[in-house]
């Protein structure tokens, strides 16, 4: 049994993987920051780190959160039977859009999936209804404060940098403040969680007492410093490599795209953080069950083993199906230019990495839509292609009503055939 739900974790996470894995590299291939071969390494090693590192927040309360536990407590065999349902269900929703470039939420499949079996196994009381509306909450803000952050730090490079008879002047001066932006970000929302553990090896180790807030502080000045130097020899080279023939704009575009690839460094690390979860939730409550006989009621351990089966799945479905979504997400809703697709893409990361840090499953693509979005109407409204946003809005609507149908119905077949 054990076997046969982490093979179906693991395919779960492949097809996320494959959507929307595919959505956090979308914007940098899109501007030709990074080629498909580069996205798929990047994406490959932040996701993995990100899901291992960051993720057990999310997974927890998709695991306790969504179904009513206490409702499940006398009959835990139920709760095992409807999460391998999920695991079905989402998998196979997920593969079916994107094999047709859709960038859906895996969120909205796995919580929708979750309150269908409920409901079918239970009734409506089954269901979390406090953490469904939370979660809801969370989706539709998401886009609303990715897009603004986007608009609002484009709208600025724009008007500061791009704007400018000689771009390459402001920006040089720029260099330090987009260095620090980018990992005052990353360092605020990520470094506290990924240092605690260092901080507490060099408390039992070799005695050595740091606060892992002072460690974090230290890793974010030095990183942000590195970046800086390394921002500026970018910009020195990229100076000497200009001809005669290469106008300002391309140049400065040119240096931007350096700036995209951390970036993306930066929304494939917050997705692998949030969005395991979706993945491996299911498995860790079985898991869970089977190991103990009870149903988890106000949190759950996420073994380590079951973070890194959701990594490597997520990393082998980007590989290997995501090209269309990245297509879909990079080239069919605006032209991304590598200043733009910056501007998105730090937007998206910081959206999603709040969230995770709260434990709310928001949805990638609602984020980073939502900042490609931000980033056009701040460039040119009429550029961006509503006809593909209303093909993706379509997409995000029907997922959540279809996977708890999907659920529900195997649910009730599984449960029939077993006579449980």
């Amino acid at each position: 049994m054990l076997i046969l739900v982490t093979i179906l974790a693991f395919y779960l996470a492949w097809n996320l993987g494959a959507n929307d894995v595919a959505n956090s590299m979308g914007t940098s291939v899109g501007s030709k920051a990074v080629t498909l071969k580069q996205a798929l390494i990047i994406a490959g090693i932040l996701e993995f780190t990100g899901a291992v590192l960051f993720g057990r927040e999310v997974s927890q309360t998709l695991a306790t959160k969504i179904a009513n536990p206490a409702l499940f407590v006398n009959a835990p065999q139920i709760l095992v039977t409807g999460m391998l349902t999920v695991l079905i269900s989402c998998g196979v929703w997920l593969q079916i859009a994107t094999s047709r470039g859709l960038p859906v939420s895996s969120s909205h499949a796995v919580v929708g999936a979750i309150a269908g079996f409920s409901w079918m196994a239970l009734g409506v009381n089954a269901i979390d209804w406090s953490s469904i509306g939370r979660i809801t909450l969370g989706w539709i803000v998401t886009p609303i404060i990715s897009g603004a952050i986007a608009a609002l730090f484009y709208s600025r490079i724009k008007h500061w940098i791009l704007e400018k008879p000689n771009p390459l002047i402001p920006l040089n001066e720029w260099i330090p403040w987009l260095s620090a932006i980018l990992l005052g970000v990353f360092g605020i929302i990520v470094l506290p969680s990924v240092t605690q553990p260092v901080a507490n090896f060099l408390l039992s180790q070799v005695g050595f007492k740091i606060p892992a807030h002072d460690l974090s502080l230290a890793s974010g000045a030095l990183a942000a410093v590195g970046l800086t130097f390394y921002s500026w020899r970018q910009l020195e080279d990229t100076k000497k490599e200009q001809t005669n023939n290469l106008q300002f704009q391309n140049t400065v575009e040119k240096l931007f795209a350096r700036f995209q690839l951390l970036s993306a460094c930066f929304v494939a690390f917050a997705h692998g953080s949030n969005d395991v979860g979706n993945a491996i939730a299911p498995l860790a409550a079985i898991v869970y069950i089977n190991r103990t006989g009870t149903v988890p009621l106000n949190g759950i351990d996420i073994p380590l083993w079951i973070l890194v089966i959701g990594g490597v799945g997520i990393v082998g479905g980007l590989a290997v199906w995501g090209k269309k979504v990245i297509a879909t997400i990079g080239e069919s809703i605006i032209a991304l230019q590598p200043s733009s697709g910056f501007c998105a893409e730090l937007a998206t990361a910081t959206t999603i990495l709040l969230a995770s840090r709260i434990g709310l499953p928001v949805s990638t693509s609602h984020a980073l839509v939502g900042g490609v979005v931000g980033v056009g109407l701040v460039k040119d409204a009429k550029s961006v292609q509503f006809k593909t946003l209303q093909g993706i809005a379509a997409a995000w609507l029907i997922t959540v009503p279809l996977s708890a149908g999907i659920c529900a119905i195997l649910f009730g077949i599984i449960t029939w055939v077993t006579g449980d």
